[in-house]
């Protein structure tokens, strides 16, 4: 059942019954936790299978998997945009994890080799026999170890991969060693550590299928007749800006996500298209200068109403701005409200993360609520079971005091 040279030069399809039997491992693995909350990784692996299984293996480069799976122009800038790689190797990395957590359970295992969108099948009696072989040469070649004490021993580092190597025993079982010690490692540190602080429950959705983070801010101009003394920049303003309040934030927000080992990218809301953070994992940070806070927002209990009735509307309360600030006080001594968002968008087929205050104090407290291991035990214990993949909106006041950010207060919860 192994894809060879020839198969793939040939384009031979499959018989039929090797592909019912490639199929059903398939859609086995797409019913998987590695597979089933992302929709681009179960279409690159579902593609490819199907392509290899009916003789299109060939058809399988990079542009072709781009453009066919992933929609993009068919004169995409393949060095610029990665997505194919990137994918591929998320593929091939979420394979291997669920195939540790799954010994033996099939007679066919699917893998998918570095360098290559060719995916391969093998029978998992294959992988048996393949280390029988490699045991019985260890036996030769240390007599004082009993066949089946040694076949016994070798049993736990079988690995599906590694079906194919041909060297002398020693060799061979020192490299199925390693390299499954190196896999469990890996697994281990993956699944098995669990989040030890009520932040770490709260960012692991949107660390989980992605290494880099978007963080999406709005910018704004000066402007001395303007509440706030300032007014939100459009993508037709040059020398835009954001305030300390706002650069706070976004200096809290990226170190939390760096110490996960992931990294995050800044972007401008007003020059950035939706269309470009499609099936990212995106923080947005401010509400009326931040157009996309508003979008993906409008659905939710808890929004922001069109100016200039600026303020925070709950749906279940009518559509008018149940939480505002107080005008008739200075900009700088007026209450703050914000809501902190947490849920995945069906536009965008990724988790957001919404830090979005009517004013600058409010997204930087809302910043700090997220990465503070206090607030974040606070909100745990408002949600309860399930905090770490449930949809959260949350709305919080925020005292200011001589344009100062004070602590933040939950003042209402809705999950779904």
């Amino acid at each position: 059942m192994h894809i060879d040279h020839a198969t793939r030069e040939t384009g031979r399809p499959l018989p039929f019954d090797e592909r019912q039997a490639i199929v059903h491992e398939m859609q086995q693995i797409l019913t998987s936790p590695h597979f089933c909350n992302s929709k681009r990784y179960p279409a690159l692996l579902e593609y490819i299978v199907m392509n290899t299984i009916e003789g299109r293996a060939g058809d399988l480069k990079e542009r072709t998997l781009g453009v066919e799976v992933f929609g993009r122009h068919p004169s995409y800038d393949t060095n610029s945009d990665t997505i194919v790689r990137y994918t591929a190797g998320e593929v091939r990395k979420r394979l291997l994890l669920y195939y540790s957590e799954h010994p033996g359970h099939s007679g066919v295992r699917i893998a998918l080799p570095p360098g290559s969108y060719v995916p391969e099948f093998q029978p998992a009696e294959a992988h048996h026999q393949e280390l029988d072989h490699e045991t019985a040469n260890d036996a030769a070649e240390n007599p004082g170890v009993e066949p089946e004490a040694a076949a016994h021993s070798a049993q736990p580092f079988r690995f599906p991969l590694l079906a194919g190597l041909r060297r002398p025993g020693w060799i061979a079982t020192t490299a199925i060693l390693l390299l499954s010690l190196a896999v469990s490692l890996f697994w281990w540190r993956q699944h098995s550590v669990q989040p030890q602080t009520a932040v770490d429950a709260f960012w692991k959705p949107l660390l989980h299928d992605q290494h880099n983070v978007v963080l999406c801010t709005g910018s704004v101009v000066f402007n001395k007749n303007g509440y706030s003394d300032v007014i939100t920049a459009h993508k037709d303003i040059d020398y835009t800006f954001v305030s300390m309040q706002i650069a706070s934030a976004i200096t809290q927000v990226a170190n939390t996500v760096n110490r996960s080992g992931e990294s995050t990218q800044l972007v401008y809301s007003a020059a950035t298209p939706l269309t470009e953070l499609r099936e990212h994992s995106i923080v947005l940070l401010g509400a009326y200068n931040n157009d996309l806070t508003l979008r993906l927002l409008r659905p939710l209990r808890f929004s922001f109403p069109p100016e200039p009735d600026e303020g925070i509307a709950d749906r279940n309360r009518g559509p008018q701005a149940t939480f505002k600030r107080d005008r008739t006080l200075p900009y700088s001594n007026s209450n703050d409200y914000a809501i902190v968002g947490r849920f995945r968008d069906s536009t965008t087929d990724g988790w957001v993360v919404v830090l979005a205050g009517l004013g600058r104090n409010g997204t930087e407290a809302a910043a700090l609520f997220v990465t503070s291991p206090h607030y974040m035990q606070m909100l745990r214990d408002r949600v309860g079971p399930a905090f770490d993949s449930r949809n959260i909106e949350a709305v919080l006041r925020i005292d200011v005091v001589d344009g100062k950010t004070g602590a933040p207060t939950i003042l209402d919860v809705y999950t779904w």
